[in-house]
């Protein structure tokens, strides 16, 4: 204990040296504790402040945000409404046009119903039209005079006191031939045709009666145009138009001299493009009549006299004489079919005579949808001898067939002498019948041609006597269209 009392003696001594600071720092703590009071108590107060001051922005900056969104939400439903609004809208129009476009649809149903019918009324008009014209029509053409007529003529001729020209057209439907030649009786005559083309007539002109008959051709009737006349007549020009000697092609191309056969062309097809949903299809094939045989043109490789397979026509158990088929080529638009024709027409038989260098010895036949048949020269002052004057008897006697064949039609006889000649055999199915028939008499003013002439004249006189009945077989539809 003594130890311990000592102990504890020792350390007082150290506790009452340290008092006094401690009570010197109590003090000044006192004073500090209430500065750092005061100065926490401000702090705290500006810090509250602070706060309440961040919290009012905050409270502000989220009404704006608030107002802002809501703003924005309220553009957005405007808008979701709008468009809900325009969708109804256009719900409501698409059901306008669907009930608008389904009394269309009816509508076309009926209209087409009704063009199908009137179709058909205008194919039995159109048709019933062409019968008043006739079935048979005969058109004369007479060319001008040309610088060959007056080395052609005989020495009366050269009487300036007498006229050039024999052969004039009076009007429209009427020609005069009036011919006062020495030693010879006075011709005065006078021929009515349907239509009658004067030197200074328009290939347009021409070809303005031809359209008719390409609608009649695709309403599904047989149609043949037929060139006849004598040599250096015009038939050539008629039908194909222009061309040079070197080569016999009809000219291509928008021409004001065009024949025929390349405007029909271009016709045949304009009218097929108006209508495609018909998908006509158009074979072309080229045949020649030459020496009473028929040859196969567009299998020819070289233009020579009797080259091309021969085409034969035996005798059915019926008596019909039946031509085995020629190559046929598919032709899509007019420029197809001119170059084709053209390749053909090089490879024609042809002789030089007195007045062609190149006289076509043989009748040409065409045959497509449209089939132009100009038959060849009538050769009666060609002045040919030999091997020429053997094709010119058989080149007449094809044409003397022919004209039996119509004076037989126009007589109404019970047999028609078709099977006389491989040209009115070949063109049977466009002579008779209910076939639209077009004859074009190219005719020559010249003196020295009038014998001719009147000849030419005096069969189309007898082809306009030709009476058929209406259209009968069948409906067109189920006829082979056919041109010639």
């Amino acid at each position: 204990m003594g130890a311990g009392a000592g102990s504890a003696s020792r350390g007082s001594p150290q506790r009452t040296e340290s008092c006094p600071p401690s009570n010197v720092h109590l003090g000044d703590g006192s004073l500090w504790c209430n500065v750092v009071n005061s100065i926490l108590s401000v702090v705290c107060v500006l810090m509250v402040q602070t706060l309440q001051q961040d919290i009012e922005a905050l409270r502000a900056s989220a009404l704006e945000v608030f107002r802002a969104c809501r703003e924005h939400l309220q553009d957005g439903l405007s808008e979701v409404v709008a468009a809900v609004q325009r969708a109804q809208l256009c719900h409501q129009a698409l059901l306008a046009w669907q009930s608008k476009a389904g009394h269309l649809e009816r509508s076309l149903q009926e209209v087409n119903t009704r063009y199908e019918l009137e179709k058909q009324k205008r194919k039995v008009l159109h048709n019933r039209l062409v019968e008043l014209k006739g079935n048979i029509r005969v058109h004369c053409r007479i060319r001008p005079l040309l610088p060959f007529d007056k080395e052609l003529d005989d020495a009366a001729s050269q009487d300036s006191s007498m006229p050039a020209g024999v052969v004039h057209a009076v009007d429209d439907e009427t020609v005069l031939v009036k011919c006062d030649r020495p030693a010879h009786a006075l011709i005065n005559k006078t021929y009515n045709f349907e239509r009658v083309y004067g030197p200074a007539e328009s290939q347009h002109a021409v070809f303005g009666d031809v359209c008719p008959l390409l609608t009649s051709l695709l309403d599904g009737y047989n149609v043949c145009i037929l060139a006849y006349g004598q040599t250096g007549c015009g038939k050539s020009y008629t039908m194909l138009g222009p061309h040079s000697e070197e080569e016999c092609v009809p000219a291509r191309g928008p021409h004001s001299d065009l024949g025929i056969l390349p405007r029909a062309a271009g016709e045949l097809f304009r009218l097929i493009s108006e209508n495609p949903s018909r998908s006509l299809k158009v074979d072309v094939s080229i045949v020649e009549v030459y020496n009473n045989d028929i040859f196969d043109l567009l299998a020819k490789e070289r233009c020579t006299v009797v080259s091309g397979p021969k085409r034969e026509a035996p005798t059915t158990k019926a008596a019909k004489r039946e031509v085995s088929p020629p190559t046929r080529r598919p032709v899509h638009s007019a420029e197809d079919f001119i170059a084709l024709a053209a390749g053909s027409l090089r490879l024609r038989a042809q002789l030089a005579t007195q007045v062609h260098a190149r006289s076509s010895r043989s009748h040409l036949i065409i045959t497509a949808t449209l089939t132009t048949a100009p038959t060849c020269s009538s050769p009666g002052v060609s002045g040919v001898t030999g091997l020429a004057l053997r094709e010119t008897s058989f080149i007449n006697r094809s044409l003397a067939a022919l004209a039996d064949v119509l004076g037989a039609l126009s007589e109404r006889r019970g047999h028609i002498p078709y099977r006389n000649s491989q040209l009115t055999h070949f063109l049977q199915d466009v002579l008779g019948g209910d076939a639209k028939l077009l004859v074009i008499l190219c005719v020559s003013p010249s003196r020295k041609h009038v014998a001719e002439t009147l000849r030419c004249l005096g069969l189309g006189a007898r082809v306009r006597q030709v009476q058929r009945g209406q259209a009968g077989g069948g409906s067109p539809a189920s006829r082979r269209p056919r041109n010639q």
